[in-house]
């Protein structure tokens, strides 16, 4: 978070200049004339070690070369150096595991990062998670969870988090003009397919898909959930489409599961939440959007232009569809965490349920590299830090971990500040009556998107899938060799939990519907 502050907030000099200070004196306390090897350290077939300290538990085994870092290993999450690895000015953090060929200078490697089979970086960032294999990085910021696999695939001057970079994945930072100075935007949660391509700047939004080339510089962060794609030279925008796609939900699943810190000190705060203030805001004023664009060129269009992108007149109207049913499905889940398991017996005692917690949550929300906050409460952060001599990055670091923890309080605020537009009512006007409808409205929009996430999972088991299962055989055959691999489409694990998920998300509504139907038998009739 802090690093995300460092590289993002560069129009505010003072803040930059302060937090250089901050972390000069910080650095001054840690320097050392002399390496360090901790306790149970273990190294063995090492070449060149030179100006390293080197933490407790650390493995280091067959390395090449290590010059001038810091490896900050424990007992608890002990980092492991294996063979024919170069690094020079690094910083390793707990529990990372840096191997097979790697070749690094100038990187910091966050917390169980997984680095390996020959992969080069420089100048680069990786923070918590991230997994990195056989391709090369170059100046970017990878956020938590960035992911990148292949042989082919060059990440470059481009800010990442939670993103899958598909084989053959490139980006350009010049247009050979002035040099390499363009850089992009790829949100949280996104994925690019086999060879696609982005030419900086541009700035995609959260959770898209990318496929094929785009050279027009598009923004699209307006319209998170969306698939840019290339089609005859021309990038297309289809927002929403990846709300209905089982892998964006597949994602959302493992990213906790796949969470390999082991060290009690976690040192990113992490929101794995798909719905969140961050992109139901976006969601909200891509609604505004898309609507806008109609009523500007017409009803009747083919085709729209917004941000460098075209997007198709079927588009742009399931968009809108799209995006209401996610905003009614985050409003309603807020209002029935709100009550869920929480008795009520008359309107006043259910209006203190709903009231507010947290005092920050208004306005708009950003996503630190991980830590989804309000914005406001970051300015406040930035305004202490310059406006305080004293302040120190121990206090910072505190701030993003009490905004992690205050999260879902937050949350609820910025609900209930935009309830009078969702809804027509401020919170402590909903009646019984009211919360019944908004229940209503949330289970219709659960049970509608888990049912396009059925039918997106069902692709996975047609006829196309089946080529290449019974090369020898009869129809028959293929069919049994697709099931003996595959297994049955009702039998598998994914559809299994969103037939599940549709039941017991029904279940919660109709029983919260129960109680405050109760609550309006029992109220005064006027």
């Amino acid at each position: 978070q802090l690093a995300y502050i460092i590289a993002m907030y560069r129009h505010r000099p003072d803040l930059i200049a302060r937090l250089r200070e901050m972390i000069e004196a910080y650095s001054l306390a840690q320097k050392s004339c002399y390496g360090k090897i901790g306790n149970s350290v273990h190294i063995v077939n090492t070449g060149t070690i030179r100006n390293v300290c080197i933490g407790d538990y650390c493995q280091i085994d067959g390395t090449s070369r290590l010059e001038n870092g810091s490896i900050n290993s424990n007992r608890e999450a002990p980092v492991y150096i294996g063979p024919n690895v170069t690094a020079e000015d690094f910083i390793v953090s707990s529990g990372a595991h840096i191997s097979d060929g790697v070749v690094m200078s100038r990187c910091f490697i966050g917390q169980a990062c997984h680095l390996t089979h020959l992969f080069s970086a420089h100048d680069s960032l990786f923070f918590s998670n991230c997994q990195s294999e056989n391709g090369e990085a170059c100046a970017i910021f990878a956020g938590p969870y960035t992911v990148t696999m292949h042989k082919s695939s060059l990440l470059i001057a481009g800010m990442f988090s939670f993103l899958n970079a598909g084989s053959g994945s490139n980006q350009s930072n010049h247009m050979y003009k002035l040099g390499p100075i363009h850089q992009g935007v790829v949100e949280r949660g996104s994925k690019t397919t086999s060879d696609s391509y982005i030419l900086w700047p541009a700035k995609v939004g959260a959770f898209s898909l990318i496929m094929g080339r785009h050279v027009n510089h598009p923004d699209t962060s307006g319209m998170p959930f969306s698939y840019l794609i290339e089609h005859g030279n021309r990038s297309y925008l289809v927002p929403g489409a990846n709300l209905k796609s089982v892998g964006t939900i597949r994602d959302a699943q493992k990213w906790p599961k796949r969470d390999k810190r082991t060290d009690p000190d976690k040192l990113d705060c992490i929101n794995f939440n798909l719905l969140s203030p961050y992109t139901i805001q976006k969601m909200l004023q891509g609604i505004d959007t898309l609507q806008g664009l109609k009523q500007t060129s017409g009803e009747t269009s083919e085709c729209y232009s917004f941000q460098s992108t075209t997007i198709k007149n079927s588009s742009l109207n399931k968009g809108i569809d799209l995006y209401t049913l996610a905003v009614h499905k985050f409003m309603g889940n807020s209002i029935i965490k709100r009550l869920e398991g929480a008795p009520f017996s008359d309107l006043n005692d259910l209006h203190d349920r709903l009231k507010l917690t947290d005092s920050l949550g208004e306005g708009e929300w950003i996503d630190l590299s991980g830590l989804i906050v309000p914005k406001q409460a970051v300015k406040d952060e930035i305004d202490r830090i310059v406006g305080n001599p004293d302040s120190t990055l121990e206090e910072t670091e505190s701030f993003f971990q009490a905004m992690h923890r205050r999260y879902y309080d937050m949350e609820w605020t910025w609900v209930c500040s935009i309830m009078p537009r969702w809804y027509g009512k401020t919170v402590d006007r909903l009646s019984p009556g009211d919360i019944i409808r908004i229940v209503r409205q949330w289970n219709e929009a659960v049970v509608s998107l888990d049912r396009m996430l059925y039918d997106d999972a069902h692709k996975e088991f047609s006829m196309i899938s089946r080529i290449g299962f019974g090369v020898d055989g009869s129809t028959r055959q293929r069919d049994f060799d697709f099931e003996q691999v595959r297994g049955e489409f009702e039998n598998d694990a994914f559809v299994k939990m969103v037939c599940k998920h549709i039941e017991d998300k029904t279940a919660l509504g109709n029983e919260l519907i129960g109680r405050l139907e109760a609550l309006m038998t029992s109220m005064p009739q006027h």
